[in-house]
């Protein structure tokens, strides 16, 4: 069995596979290194975390930092003030029982739990894949191909066995940008009033027309370290040229670039809400464009996807790493309840376990941006009676927000 990425989605995947009693489990990641450089933070509903412990998915030690409240805020109009602490008006002091944590932590956490039997190959990029109910290839680089009884994709927003499986899902572009960056929490003693203006469980949303920036802390690297992490959703600066799904890395934008993501901050977002933003290094800086993507199946033949090459959900639901663990239980729910235990069916009754819930996921993404970005209210007349019954318009019917509960996906 061939498992293309070996990020959060494939190590589940291969972790899966291997307890089903695949005889051969070999993960291809394209990236040189060990993936421990990724510093983006993610988070994880406190039910769907202890959900994927009693699956055996996570370690209940799994290093991550509580969350409990989400502070929704908003800039007051020039002229109003934003308090003494310069943190803004609050609109909603909204219930969050979350954690959060740092994608290299979780991943290297995944990693840990994978049987020693599956063989992790790095630096290697598949060119191509394909194959019929009889069996999968894949083609390296240098064009070798390789027979497995099954593929599987996890290979992210632009994979290769998405393109073989459903070659007419391509991702479609949200028409808003999300910068995101992270950073040692010690750095925060550099702004007015330093860190005691932010509690560490406190989750922040800072609402302003056109956008917003959610800031939270993650576990770093080093056990007892925090991290600062933040995702600003912006309109599309005019030097963004897409030419298909893309991303500008961490350490790659110029200098102008980045004074004017500090600029728009300072422009738009409480004081001290700004200052932790421009305290972001450089190399730490990103941007990524918001995308969705909804494939109508989820498998062909002897092929399979899963994860961001399955479907592409924004931010907003705080259901990405969730999403791509419960896709490899499905994967292992699935294999369990065939009664033969044959490969050939396993991808056909993966795909009826996961498609409805996967394209339930993206349509909330697409609600949850409307409501809060291209279609967000006046902030300047909101309160807290308004807010819980706009937040309670969004996810009417969909049970969604964090991920759905693990039985809808087995």
């Amino acid at each position: 069995m061939a498992v293309v990425g070996g990020s959060i989605a494939g190590s589940a995947f291969a972790g899966a596979a291997a307890r089903l009693g695949a005889e051969r489990v070999v993960v291809l990641e394209r990236s040189p290194g060990r993936l421990e450089d990724r510093g983006l933070g993610i988070c994880t509903h406190n039910d769907r975390f202890a959900e994927l412990v009693d699956a055996g998915h996570l370690a209940p030690d799994t290093r991550r930092h509580r969350l409990t409240v989400r502070s929704w805020v908003t800039r007051e109009p020039a002229g109003g003030g934003d308090g003494p602490d310069g943190r803004g008006r609050l609109l909603w002091a909204q219930p969050f029982p979350f954690h959060s944590h740092h994608w290299a932590v979780l991943w290297q956490a995944l990693r840990e739990r994978t049987p020693d039997t599956v063989e992790y190959r790095l630096d290697t990029t598949v060119a191509a894949v394909g194959g019929d109910h009889g069996g999968g290839w894949v083609e390296s680089a240098d064009g070798t191909r390789t027979p497995y009884d099954l593929v599987i994709g996890a290979d992210g927003y632009r994979s290769v066995v998405r393109a073989a499986v459903c070659p007419q899902a391509v991702p479609e572009y949200a028409g808003y940008v999300c910068w995101r960056g992270s950073y040692d929490s010690a750095l925060l003693a550099e702004l007015p009033g330093g860190a005691s203006v932010w509690p560490e469980e406190e989750c922040i949303t800072v609402c302003y027309r056109g956008g917003q920036v959610v800031i939270y802390r993650i576990p770093g690297l080093a056990p007892g370290s925090t991290q600062v992490n933040w995702v600003f959703y912006t309109p599309t600066p005019d030097w963004l040229r897409l030419d298909g799904p893309t991303a500008v890395a961490a350490g790659s934008l110029t200098d102008g670039q980045l004074d004017g993501l500090r600029r728009f901050a300072r422009r738009h977002l409480p004081p001290y809400w700004a200052g932790v933003v421009a305290l972001t290094p450089r190399e730490r800086t990103l941007l990524q464009p918001v995308y969705d993507l909804a494939t109508p199946r989820r498998t062909a033949g002897r092929l399979l996807i899963g994860g961001d090459a399955a479907t592409i959900v924004r931010p907003h639901n705080t259901s990405g790493a969730v999403k791509a663990l419960q896709d490899a239980h499905a994967f292992e729910q699935a294999g369990r309840r065939l009664d033969d235990g044959s490969w050939s069916s396993l991808p056909a009754e993966y795909d009826r376990e996961t498609s409805a819930a996967g394209l339930a996921l993206v349509d909330l993404g697409r609600t949850l941006g409307r409501a809060q970005v291209t279609e967000a209210p006046d902030w300047s007349t909101m309160d807290e009676p308004a807010m819980t019954a706009w937040w309670r318009e969004q996810l009417t019917g969909s049970g969604g927000f964090g991920g759905h509960a693990l039985g809808r996906t087995d």
